[in-house]
This record gives structure tokens, sequence and C-alpha cells, in this order.
């Protein structure tokens, strides 16, 4: 569900008389919400079989998915929804990584941990891609009503599959302490790897909720109507979300080659450009702004599984949900914040109408966190500590 919104935010945005700021702020929650109870579905997932906080996680994302459309009725409304479908969500993400640590040696955590983003990301542009055909034709409820299978089709197959694996005599591990401790205190690569994702996250969950407003704006110029521009935005922002499904996947194998650092610095370094660049092509040629745009969803979304990756192997074992537990509230926190600053930004050079000085500075506003991200990077490069990252390949 992390894509139902921002595929119909130019629509809503206009039914419900918002604000930019007021837009973003729904984007916000969302953040928010993922950021609070990734904090206790995280430690829980310590305590208990992940497998059994995905399995519940899942059952109430899909509920709350359906709700979305029946109840949504405006900015306080969408606020609670979007929220509440965000703390459903939370506890699918960790466990998630939780068990491919479990399953994968540190030689091929990177490539799995991919795949396991990959994964998500084609979520992202399936969402993108039926979201934005369906609200062209139907209506955004209609839209928001088929997103949500997705969620419902997510249970079903947890369901399956680990009912499949305690067939095999894969029972749930021995329970541990439940604690909020990481262990984090004198951990310099932790706190690093730790910081990094957070203007990681302040760039991509910012870009990810302004993308599809933005080509939609850009096919407003271009003379496109304002209901197909929003579902030709979402259809085009789905490219970009193309090109995150093979980052992830390639982000997370060439770290496992060329080290963890290496990898996330090059992506940040990438990211960082086509944000101080791409708001600033909003009259310019489509075909740039695809290009553009693919580029900046691969650098974004390309350091993600490695970020995770790293994490598994700076931390203990045994403490590693409360570790993401605390990179998730700080990362999905400073990605709460991006979009609601991106659109007071946008606001004050005319909100939906704003020329290509309002994009780009409030895109610029998000580049500032790939050029921390990516010194961030470079300083835990230089302490010996990294050579325990990817094998000795940091």
């Amino acid at each position: 569900m992390a894509m139902a919104y921002p595929a119909v935010l130019s629509v809503v945005q206009t039914e419900w008389h918002l604000s930019s700021t007021a837009a973003g702020s729904i984007s916000s929650a969302y953040q928010i919400g993922t950021a609070v109870a990734l904090v206790f579905v995280s430690a829980l997932a310590d305590y208990l079989d992940p497998r059994l906080v995905f399995r519940v996680s899942a059952g109430l994302t899909a509920v709350v998915s359906l709700l979305i459309p029946v109840l949504a009725q405006g900015h306080v409304s969408a606020l609670l929804l979007f929220g509440a479908a965000a703390v459903a969500v939370a506890g699918i993400y960790t466990p998630g990584i939780m068990l491919l640590a479990e399953r994968f040696e540190p030689a091929r955590r990177g490539w799995a941990v991919g795949w396991f983003l990959a994964a998500s990301s084609m979520g992202y542009v399936l969402a993108l891609l039926i979201g934005g055909a369906v609200v062209a034709r139907a209506g955004w409820r209609s839209a928001l009503f088929a997103l949500a299978l997705g969620p419902l089709l997510c249970f079903v197959l947890s369901l399956v599959l680990f009912h499949r694996e305690g067939a095999r005599g894969q029972g749930p591990r021995p329970p541990r302490r439940l604690s909020f401790d990481a262990d984090l205190s004198g951990n310099k690569p932790a706190q690093l790897m730790i910081l990094g994702y957070v203007f990681h996250s302040w760039e991509l969950l910012g870009m990810w909720a302004w993308t599809p407003a933005f080509v939609a704006a850009a096919l407003a110029v271009h003379g496109t109507s304002a209901a197909q521009a929003a579902g030709f935005g979402a259809s085009l922002s789905a490219l970009f979300h193309v090109m995150g499904i093979v980052a992830s996947a390639v982000g997370g194998a060439l770290s496992d080659r060329w080290g963890r650092t290496a990898v996330i610095a090059g992506m940040m370094l990438v990211s960082s450009a086509c944000s101080f660049s791409f708001g600033w092509m909003l009259g310019g040629p489509l075909l740039l702004l695809v290009l553009v745009g693919s580029l900046y969803g691969f650098s974004a979304l390309g350091d993600s599984s490695v970020y995770s990756t790293g994490i598994t192997e700076t931390v203990k074992p045994e403490r590693l949900g409360a570790a993401l537990a605390i990179r998730s509230l700080l990362g999905f926190g400073a990605g709460a914040i991006s979009p609601l600053v991106f659109g007071r930004v946008l606001d004050v050079y005319g909100g939906q109408s704003a020329s290509a000085a309002g994009w780009g500075w409030a895109f610029g506003v998000l580049g500032a966190g790939g050029v921390l991200g990516l010194l961030s990077m470079l300083w835990l490069r230089t302490l010996p500590e990294s050579r325990r990252l990817a094998g000795g390949k940091r």
C-alpha cells in the first residue's frame, strides 16, 4: 500500500482541496506510522517467531487496505487510515529481513536481501501501473480497491508458505528476551550504517511520495488533462520503480563482490545528482524526464538492500530486531518529514501550479540527504571495523 496514495495524490488533492503541505502530510502520516510500529514489531520479532509476526501483520494490512477506499473522505480521515495501514504493514518488512539473515550466510546475504527488496519494488510498480490505469478510468476509490487485492494476496501466500515450512520440520526458533536494547553503544560501524540509512530514507521516501505528482504536473505542462495526467504520471513513475527492481537485485549482488560501502557511496552520488536536477526538468522534453527519472529510480533504491545487509553484519544476531527497529524508526521518521518539507517548499512557489524553480528546489531538499548519506559512508570506509562488512570487502 506504500504506493497507493502517491498513485492517486494529484486527484485527491484537487477533490479534497488540499494544499501541497497537507497533501504531503498524508504521505508523512504513512511514514510516521511505519517508523513507530517498526520499533515494536522489530523488537517483538526478536522475542517471537518472525513468521508469526509476518502472518498477523499481513492479515491486518489486508483488512485496513480494504477499508481505506470506503472510509477515506478527506484530509483527517486519510491521515488516520494511511497511518493505520503503515502500522499494519510494518510487521512484514523487518521479519522478512530477519528470516533471510538466518537462512543465508554473509557471502550471499546481499544477493538474498536484494531480491527481497526487488520483490517489494515489483509491488510498487504494479501498484502504480494498476492504480494509474484504474484512476484514469474509474476514479480513485476504485483504484484503491484494486490495490487492496495485493495485501490480501500477501496474507494468503504467507499462510501457505509458512505452513509448508512447518510441515518440513522447520519449527519456530526458541523465544528470546523481549528488549529494545540494540547494543549500539560504541559500535561506530553500526551507528554510521544507521545514519546513512536515515539520509537515504529522507531522499528515497520523499522522491517516492512526490514523483507521480511531479510527472503529472510535467504532463499537464505539455497539455494533458488533469485526470489523464494523474493516470499517466503514475504509469510513468512505475517505470522508475522497474529500475528500482533491477537496482535492488544488482546492488545487493555487487555489494557481495565489491563491498557494502563502495556500492552505497556510488549509488548515493548518482541519486544526489538526480535530486538536484530532476525538478528543473518540469517543462523539458518528456524523453529526458523519463531517462533521468529511470536513473533516479535505479540509484535511489539501489543501496536499500545494501544498508539492510550491512546492519546484519555490524550488530549481534540476538539484537538484530532491536537494531532494525532503531534504524527503521530514524529512517522512516526522516522519510515522514521529507514529503512534508517538500510540500512546504512547493507551496512557497505556488503549490500544484509551481514553476520548474519550485519543483527544482523541492527536489533539491531531498538531494541534501543524499549528500549527507554519501559522507556517512565515506567516513565508515575509513574505520578499520569496516573490514567486517562483506567478508572484508567493506
